[in-house]
């Protein structure tokens, strides 16, 4: 305390800085010193307020390669040679540049500015000079101005100019020119044209969230949107340069550094050089996508290289199988290797080298069993001094195989940052390897190859997950030991993927249980299976891209990887029809209407850039599916085909209407007789049918999520065990489904978008008699609402009531249960029959035809109507008329004195007790992904949507069209 108040220190700043032991150590180590240094010149026994700043500043900047010339510093800092914060970091700088070649004190006290004196006159000269050229710009905006433009002009010219002091005139300048601030100097008005907090082009949500945990000054830049890995590698992240390994914090360095550096800058020709070093025990997951991404993205984005090299250090477990997955997954992701390696390549002078830290006394032969030595608080081995000739036979003993298993270890003499003390570095394992055959019988560990691997390999940035921070220490100490090239380990923070388990043993035990089928089960999320999904490679390297970089673990719900698939099958995946509960159709006077035999249709109807087109074939006889069908006419919102109501064929242009049906034994329709007539003004219907003729047969299967639990493995959610946590209907296979011959010749992984079903690839099982189809993942808003129209979720349903939707909603869907926490969302309107079309989002400007039917449980004639805001959230790429049969859409409006539930239903009040729900409408926009529309609204609702939407600058999107004149307001996404 005495020592911190010796630096003038406020009270909050001296108890701030107590919470920080290492740093308040280290302070009062430079407060001896600087008292030492005021009684050698004989100036006091007090430092100045300046003094203390300065020295302040030395404990918390001064990196722990440059600490041995802490007393430099502050010898110049007491002795006045070292006045300003530039001057401070000058000195810094000069002594990290030097911290290897050795410091010279005369050319310390150039780079620091020592003797340069910057008169007040000479600051007010700059300054004045800086106000002449951005008169104008200051005129114009005032104290709107930004004074960081002058600061930094000013600085420019004069380099060791007190900051403070020149901040002082620039103010002073300032307040001369343009007067004390005026009521619109201290209230601002927004220009016209200026965009609010909306409007401001913003990266994705989920890099504004993990950007929360980042550390910047070790990881990523100030934020900026990237497209690519490469442009993510090159912008966001700050390493070091190749062969200036001594700047970064905590490297170790040794008399022999500098040369060994120059050897290693030669070596690469100043080339990044980095690794992916998988084990080749398992399959690649999801978290390897980072891994892959940042390794391979890093080296191509300063045009180095990259290794690819296999950690095959533990026989026991290594498969050739896996090898060749790895390599297989690797170019699927698009990265080509610069070699591939293995640290078995370099057992032998491993060996050697091992022999080496032997000879130094840096590592013996130890016999405790690996029970004593696992964990932190061990006793130290009893063998830990034996001379350095008997643990040298004993080494050579043990590669003799004169011990057996778990006898004898080769251990090393030092101790983890973790606390680990004295890792192995080798084991007896008496077991063939994959590659050397039954050359060894010991085997080093991770610990001891990883770092002498990249040493070999040249390897300038040895980028590794956050986990592997603990083993820094040991890296540094033991090639420094070996007085070899040390790399650089830099840490990043873990991907894991909730409802998931990626360990290799628990996918192994769902393989053996029966509960999936291999490593490449769709249901899991190794890369192997991602591309059985139908998941394209770019989507997860774009999914890796919008995550950032960060030093924090990252926890990730699969809905943000299908979005990212979603992205690129919308581009890439053409759109066909299939038909996966068959139900026949007979067209009547089909041969009356003259429609043509094929018809064709546009691969990607809603991309003008796409003209690509495929044939299907048109015919009398139909299939649609058979929950387009309804016999039961008692639900107004079912707007598809019964026998009073009239639907459209998708691409045929006519209209079918009902004339008769067909039923087996069981009373199941079995066949339905339609007549058909073109479609006009007077028979346009609401809604529009897929369908095939003359079709083709496949499977079809449906993979739900795997996991009930968000985390499987916590067993405090899960007591019983990730394999109780199975969904055992995670599975459903459809058969016969019934697809358009023209996707009938695919080739495995090819997908399709099958129209209002969702994303399919073709799975690796298909023969030339049968073809599987595997579900990607559903049309999102037809998966949240349509699936569940047997079971009427609707408010105003006599069956149902709000817990058994809640739980309907949590079990089906997450994204559903998202959106019915909405406060609002105790309304569903119907659907209009002619709502706009937003495949391109600025032309959302036309006016619905809205149905204002009463609610039959709840409504009551002696009051007003319910609410009449309505508004959807969705993806630009879904069109709202492929869901008119069966979506319902949220009011937004929120009942302010009642908001309960009377009966099944709700309680309608006065429209003036109705205000917008600000919190619905943040949700909305939350939920979308490129368009949201609002309609219905008057010109004070359409001020209040505004207005919320300007609170939050988060939700990056502008006003598509705003005209005042219609009741709609539509929003479009921001993008760069």
């Amino acid at each position: 305390m005495d020592e911190l108040k010796w630096l003038n220190l406020s009270n909050d700043k001296v108890i701030e800085t107590q919470k920080n032991n290492a740093l308040t150590q280290r302070l009062s180590q430079i407060v001896d010193i600087a008292k030492e240094e005021l009684k050698i010149t004989g100036h006091g026994d007090v430092a100045t307020k300046q003094q203390g700043t300065l020295l302040y500043h030395v404990g918390t900047r001064l990196k722990p390669q440059c600490q041995q010339h802490t007393p430099l510093v502050v010898r110049h800092i007491m002795n006045g040679n070292i006045r300003t914060e530039p001057q401070l970091v000058a000195a810094i700088e000069y002594l990290l540049n030097n911290a290897v070649k050795g410091i010279d004190d005369e050319k310390f006290l150039d780079a620091c500015g020592v003797g340069i004196v910057v008169t007040a006159e000479q600051i007010q000269k700059q300054v004045r000079e800086a106000m002449e050229r951005f008169k104008p710009e200051i005129l114009k905006q005032r104290y709107s101005f930004n004074t960081g433009k002058i600061l930094g002009d000013v600085k420019s010219k004069l380099k060791w100019a007190d900051g403070s002091a020149v901040k002082r005139e620039v103010d002073l300048c300032i307040m001369l020119l343009l007067g004390p601030k005026t009521v619109d100097d201290l209230y601002p008005k927004k220009e016209k044209g200026s965009k609010n907090k909306s409007e401001q082009v913003a990266t994705s949500s989920s890099n504004a969230i993990i950007s929360k945990n980042i550390e910047p000054k070790c990881i990523q830049k100030e934020e900026e949107t990237v497209d690519t890995v490469e442009e993510l590698m090159r912008k966001k992240t700050i390493f070091h340069k190749v062969g200036e390994n001594y700047k970064t914090s905590g490297y170790v360095i040794t008399p022999n550094t500098m040369e060994l550096l120059k050897e290693h800058v030669k070596a690469v020709k100043g080339k990044v050089v980095t690794r992916f070093p998988p084990e080749p025990n398992g399959i690649l997951h999801i978290g390897h996508a980072k891994a892959i991404n940042i390794d391979f993205g890093y080296a191509k984005a300063h045009g180095g290289i990259c290794y690819l090299r296999f950690d095959d250090t533990n026989p026991e477990k290594e498969e050739e199988k896996f090898t060749k997955s790895i390599i297989e997954m690797v170019d699927w992701l698009g990265y080509k290797p610069y070699k591939i390696t293995y640290s078995s390549d370099y057992f032998d002078q491993l060996y050697q080298w091992a022999i080496v830290l032997i000879k130094k006394n840096l590592a013996y032969v130890c016999h405790q069993a690996v029970e004593e030595i696992r964990g932190f608080e061990v006793t130290m081995s009893p063998w830990r001094n034996r001379p350095v000739e008997e643990s040298l036979q004993l080494f050579e003993d043990m590669r003799r195989g004169k011990f057996n298993e778990g006898e004898a270890t080769l251990r090393l003499k030092t101790t983890l940052e973790e606390g680990k003390v004295d890792p192995i570095a080798y084991r007896i394992k008496y077991l063939p390897h994959h590659r050397t055959g039954n050359k060894w019988c010991i085997y080093p560990t991770y610990d001891y190859t990883h770092c002498l691997c990249d040493s070999l390999e040249n390897i300038t940035h040895s980028l590794c997950t956050k986990e592997f921070q603990s083993r820094r220490s040991s890296y540094y100490w033991l090639c420094n030991a070996l007085d070899i090239y040390c790399p650089v380990q830099w840490e990043y923070g873990r991907l894991n993927m909730n409802y998931s388990v990626v360990s290799k043993r628990k996918i192994k035990a769902l393989i053996d249980n029966k509960i999936v089928s291999d490593w490449d089960d769709p249901r899991l999320f190794t890369l192997t299976a991602l591309r059985r999904r139908g998941i394209p490679p770019e989507a997860i390297n774009n999914f890796v891209v919008g995550l950032g970089i960060t030093t924090a673990q990252v926890f990730i719900d699969p809905q943000m990887l299908d979005a990212a698939a979603r992205d690129c099958l919308n581009k890439t995946a053409p759109r066909t029809m299939a038909v996966l509960d068959p139900l026949k159709i007979t067209i009547e006077n089909y041969d009356e209407l003259s429609l043509p035999c094929t018809l064709s249709v546009p691969d990607f109807p809603n991309d003008s850039d796409h003209s690509e087109q495929h044939v299907i074939a048109a015919d009398h006889v139909i299939f649609i599916e058979r929950s387009d069908y309804r016999e039961d006419e008692t639900d107004r919102s079912f707007h598809r085909l019964t026998k009073n109501k009239l639907v459209g064929l998708k691409y045929l242009g006519i209209v079918i209407s009902f004339l008769s049906e067909l039923k087996n034994e069981n009373g199941e329709v079995t066949e339905l007789i339609v007549k058909a007539s073109k479609i006009s003004s007077e028979n346009k219907p609401k809604a529009y049918l897929h369908w095939v003729a003359n079709p083709a047969h496949c499977q079809v299967r449906i993979y739900e999520r795997l996991f009930r639990h968000k985390n499987p493995e916590d067993a405090n959610e899960v007591p019983s065990g990730f394999l109780s946590d199975c969904n055992e209907n995670s599975l459903r296979i459809f058969e016969p489904v019934y697809i358009d011959k023209s996707i009938s010749n695919s080739k495995v992984y090819d997908r399709y978008q099958f129209e209002r079903t969702g994303f399919f690839s073709v799975d690796p099982d298909s023969t030339s008699e049968k073809y599987v189809f595997m579900l990607k993942f559903w049309n999102p808003l037809r998966y949240l609402f349509g699936s569940f129209e047997k079971k009427a979720i609707y408010l105003h349903s006599n069956t149902i009531n709000k817990k058994q939707l809640w739980t309907m909603a949590i079990r089906r869907s997450p994204l559903l249960a998202r959106i019915l926490c909405i406060k609002s969302t105790r309304h569903f309107a119907d659907t209009a029959s002619q709502l706009p079309s937003i495949a391109d989002s600025t032309t959302v400007v036309r006016k619905p035809v809205r149905r204002r039917r009463p609610l039959t449980s709840v409504y009551d004639s002696t009051q007003p109507r319910g609410p009449e805001i309505i508004g959807v959230a969705m993806a630009e790429s879904f069109r709202l008329l492929d869901l008119l049969d069966d979506e319902h859409l949220f009011s937004l409006y929120n009942c302010t004195h009642i908001d309960e539930e009377i009966d099944d239903g709700l309680h309608f009040v006065p429209k003036s007790q109705y205000i917008i729900d600000q919190n619905a409408v943040k949700e909305f926009f939350l939920f979308a992904d490129g368009v949201v529309v609002f309609w219905g609204i008057n010109h004070i609702e359409r001020s209040q949507i505004m207005d919320i939407l300007s609170q939050y600058a988060e939700l990056p999107y502008e006003a598509a069209v705003v005209l005042e004149e219609t009741d709609t307001l539509s929003f479009r996404m921001v993008k760069e």
